[in-house]
């Protein structure tokens, strides 16, 4: 049985892993939106984010159907989706005043 990730919004960038995944596993996306297959390219533990799209460089992340940071590399569909590759905004946006 494939993992699961949970997409929470439709319009969300990500989806955040139910359990661990192996690299070249394959990851069930359900939640909003019709259930599909994605092949997972890193190997992910339990509760990160999985790119459910192709992000591109500094393009804003979203999920909850809001921004959460933004890609600092091009992240691939099933990419894993961390401090690595993306910053927050969401406190930067917060703290501005």
């Amino acid at each position: 049985m494939p993992v699961t990730a949970i997409l929470i919004r439709a319009q969300d960038h990500v989806a955040t892993l139910t359990g661990p995944v192996t690299a070249g596993e394959t990851v069930l996306i359900t939640g909003q939106g019709k259930t599909r297959e994605i092949v997972a390219r890193n190997d992910m533990p339990a509760g990160h984010k999985l790119a459910v799209r192709p992000i591109e460089q500094f393009e804003q992340i979203l999920k909850y159907g809001e921004v959460i940071g933004e890609a600092t590399e091009v992240i691939p569909e099933g990419g894993h989706v961390h401090v690595h590759n993306c910053w927050g905004v969401k406190a930067r946006r917060h703290s501005q005043g």
